[in-house]
């Protein structure tokens, strides 16, 4: 099976996950409801997801229980996405091809949508009968906390408005991306491999490395599908970033040194596989993706 194949069964998997809790009667209003699934399903590479279900099943991790955690950090991740296209933030009218939460139903709601999903990652957490102990399952509530709040997305995010229209370092902008996109992409990983009884120090620690590595290729080569990407493939305004005025690696790099830093980004993802014993294939595939990928 091609990543491309295994990057699918993972979108399915969640998406169903994720439906279920839907089609559930929901004491609450239609319309918060609706642009909450609106938010949630829309599409999207579902790449957090997929590194969930990759290291946990690397290790040998209960399906049931990656299920539950990778459809908790598409709810962070989709709920971040709803924020950040409001007017106050990028102020984005496209997503994905379609509009924006805020442009389908208006500010208030998506507002509304985003803390849905922001407090419905936790709820499947919580609620789940996991496998594992629960005190590894307090482990993983605190591990998603912290990569989604001050000293992760949220906190890169607060960086990256205080950068806009400022002239930043690269060492800047990697700390900014290390929170903003990093922190979850890192976290996506932790949490497939703490499903497992196999998930010792030392694999952690390699698998933290790889995420970070992975994490700011995945970044670098967003910057360059902005610059060299088309709205139609992209799914969102092309060249949106540059007319921000935001900080990118293309701008500080050039071009070449910019494709250059991803390359040895995902080689060092490499080395960190290498280190791990298990068969490390999948994450190794799926590193190569993310700076060939076109969207």
């Amino acid at each position: 099976m091609s990543i491309q194949e295994k990057i699918e069964c993972a979108q399915q998997d969640v998406v169903k996950t994720l439906q279920q809790y839907f089609d559930q009667p929901l004491d609450t209003a239609h319309t918060v409801k609706e642009a909450t699934q609106y938010g949630l399903f829309n599409g999207g590479k579902r790449l957090r997801p997929f590194l969930v279900y990759a290291s946990g099943e690397m290790l040998g991790a209960n399906k049931q229980d990656l299920d539950i955690l990778a459809a908790a950090i598409e709810c962070i991740h989709s709920y971040s996405l709803v924020h950040d296209d409001l007017p106050a933030m990028d102020d984005d009218d496209l997503r994905r091809g379609r509009p924006t939460c805020h442009i389908e139903f208006d500010d208030a709601h998506a507002i509304l949508a985003g803390d849905a999903l922001q407090t419905l990652a936790f709820e499947l957490i919580s609620a789940h009968n996991f496998t594992c102990s629960a005190s590894t399952q307090v482990k993983m509530i605190s591990a998603l906390a912290k990569a989604s709040g001050l000293e992760g997305m949220v906190g890169g995010q607060g960086l990256d408005i205080a950068a806009t229209d400022k002239v930043i370092t690269v060492q800047q902008l990697e700390r900014i991306h290390r929170l903003k996109t990093g922190a979850l992409i890192n976290c996506a990983i932790t949490l497939g491999a703490l499903c497992s009884e196999k998930a010792d120090k030392q694999t952690l620690e390699n698998l933290s490395v790889f995420g970070y590595a992975i994490g700011l290729a995945f970044q670098v080569h967003d910057d360059i599908l902005d610059v060299e990407g088309d709205t139609f493939t992209l799914g969102k305004p092309q060249g949106s970033d540059l007319a921000a005025n935001k900080a990118t690696y293309p701008a500080l790099l050039g071009m070449q040194g910019a494709k250059q830093m991803a390359q040895n980004l995902i080689e060092q993802a490499h080395q960190a596989l290498n280190k791990i014993d298990a068969d490390t294939s999948t994450l190794a595939a799926l590193a190569n993706y993310l700076i060939k990928r076109d969207h």
